[in-house]
């Protein structure tokens, strides 16, 4: 039996590692490891993506899907790093992908593409008009649609996952973690991301679609049928959200903040808008 080849960017971060950690477990699997690798390490090809050169490129040759993680990860990242990081990166990956005709494609998009909707009560899907409120977001939605284009073209699937709130690390959760309910509520825990990824990338997809990933916390709003329906997503880590008194107070504050100065605003009229 043919083994499936994988290349995954971004293997060396907090996400790619939990990633390569679960695929490497499975012998059917063939990884494909590329990115900057400022550590040095000797499973992972020495690559600038940021500018594209057929040097990198040809190692997606003979690929079948390609797992995309590589970014910058920082929630706070300005356009100055988020533009080269984040978009030109990602496009350069697309193109080498698209070269070498690779089957599928897999994106770790952001929850932060609806952050906007963070005092709302709607239920979060991707049928939702986008409302990201930083660049790092903006970023996130704007590969998700040059992804869902080139699925429409016919040359490439491609499925973009809405990644929750994944912290390095043991990861748990608890009142430790920022964005006061809202950030526990999208608490994505190691066991259900790596089954979110083994599933992204082994179950057979065709054309485009943008899904949630988090896992089955208490007042969570995130929808996840649309990912059962396209992988067979079913989280198995829940949380309940509990605030200290001064995240609880953050919390409070920022709702104010957010109801006088809504996302679109240029600025709020008093510090961080999160």
């Amino acid at each position: 039996m043919a083994k499936i080849r994988i290349l995954v960017t971004g293997s060396t971060g907090n996400l790619g590692g939990k990633a390569v950690a679960r695929l490497a477990r499975e012998p059917e699997i063939e990884l494909i490891r590329i990115g900057r690798n400022s550590a040095g390490e000797p499973e992972v090809i020495a690559a600038d993506l940021e500018h594209y050169d057929d040097s990198w490129a040809q190692h997606f040759a003979n690929v079948d899907v390609v797992l995309h993680l590589a970014a910058d990860p920082r929630a706070a990242g300005d356009w100055t790093s988020v533009t080269p990081l984040n978009v030109d990166l990602a496009l350069n990956v697309f193109r080498a992908a698209e070269q070498h005709r690779v089957g599928q494609f897999v994106f770790a998009s952001s929850n932060w593409v609806l952050g906007g909707y963070r005092f709302r009560r709607e239920c979060l899907s991707s049928a939702l008009p986008p409302k990201p409120v930083n660049p790092y977001g903006a970023s996130k939605l704007f590969v998700e649609r040059y992804g869902l284009a080139v699925a429409e073209r016919g040359e490439m699937s491609f499925l973009a996952l809405r990644i929750g709130y994944c912290q390095p690390g043991d990861n748990r959760p608890g009142p430790h973690m920022a964005f006061g309910r809202w950030g526990q509520e999208m608490w994505l825990g190691n066991r259900d991301w790596e089954q979110a990824v083994h599933k992204a990338v082994t179950t057979p997809f065709g054309g485009g679609a943008v899904i949630n990933v988090v896992s089955r916390n208490r007042g969570m709003r995130w929808d996840l049928d649309e990912a059962h329906a396209a992988i067979g997503y079913a989280p198995e880590e829940e949380h309940v959200p509990t605030l200290s008194l001064s995240g609880g107070l953050k919390d409070l504050g920022a709702r104010i903040r957010d109801r006088f100065a809504p996302q679109g605003a240029a600025k709020p009229p008093f510090g961080a808008r999160w």
